[in-house]
């Protein structure tokens, strides 16, 4: 029987299972008619982001993800969901599109966090981040984001910074992994279990501090039923978004992180 303290350790294995889906499963079952577009128009397609135009239902949308891999050739292939620069650079580069053409914009975040190479750091791996999260909040269009696995740090925020996010049951959401925290709190990896209930990441956590809108049951049998559930709750909420002008969306999206952290006396 397993007892409280670990509990949140437990999350972390789940949403880091080999078997978990991974962003282009959401993309491809969720959606129909997705057409991937490649490329930041400055240096590279990265493959650890996917994205391009799709149909939810009969309306047209952009979907945005990050994708890890199935196997070692693909997750080798996708740096193992880690963004470089042009991976973010290419999300903005559709989101500015969607925002021309009048089009929701649904991000699927599942990465460790972004890519800290050297070659990711030349070409501004900082300023890539801090572009999205600025132009994000900016956004003249609906920006639904929902956590399916890791929301590693800056690296989940670059794709988060939405009017709602959503996070499954088992997926998490910290600054930092609990194996970094435990090294650099303890210089003990081995207490990643203990940093892991201290960094409160879990779905049920961020619920509570009001960081996610939304907790999604994952369902233990049929684990594919996930798809249907999220095709018509993003349905639901795209009708809801489309009903608001481009002014109230960003003036709720503002208040949204100014209540984040807020004290109450």
């Amino acid at each position: 029987m397993k007892t409280q303290r670990g509990a949140a350790y437990e999350r972390v294995r789940a949403a880091r299972s080999k078997d978990r889906y991974t962003g282009i499963d959401y993309i491809y079952n969720v959606f129909s008619d997705f057409i991937e577009m490649h490329g930041d128009r400055r240096f590279a397609d990265d493959p650890a982001v996917m994205g391009g135009l799709a149909y939810l239902d009969s309306e047209p949308v952009t979907v945005i993800a990050t994708e890890k891999g199935r196997d070692t050739r693909s997750r080798i292939r996708r740096n193992f969901g880690a963004p470089n620069p042009e991976g973010y650079r290419k999300a903005l580069r559709l989101m500015k599109q969607a925002e021309k053409f009048g089009r929701p914009v649904i991000c699927f975040v599942d990465t460790s966090g972004a890519f800290c190479g050297i070659g990711a750091e030349e070409r501004g791996q900082g300023q890539a981040i801090a572009e999205n999260i600025s132009a994000m909040m900016a956004l003249r269009t609906p920006i639904l984001s929902v956590l399916v696995g890791e929301g590693g740090s800056g690296g989940a925020l670059a794709l988060a910074v939405a009017d709602e996010v959503w996070m499954l049951e088992n997926a998490i959401y910290s600054v930092i992994s609990p194996e970094s925290c435990a090294n650099i709190l303890w210089r003990d990896t081995g207490r990643a279990e203990e940093a892991a209930d201290s960094l409160k990441l879990t779905a049920r956590d961020a619920f509570g501090f009001g960081v996610v809108e939304r907790v999604i049951t994952e369902p233990a049998k049929e684990p594919e039923r996930i798809f249907d559930t999220l095709r018509s709750d993003i349905a639901r909420w795209r009708e809801a978004a489309a009903a608001k002008t481009a002014d109230s969306l960003l003036h709720g999206r503002y208040e949204r992180f100014r209540c984040m952290g807020r004290i109450k006396r």
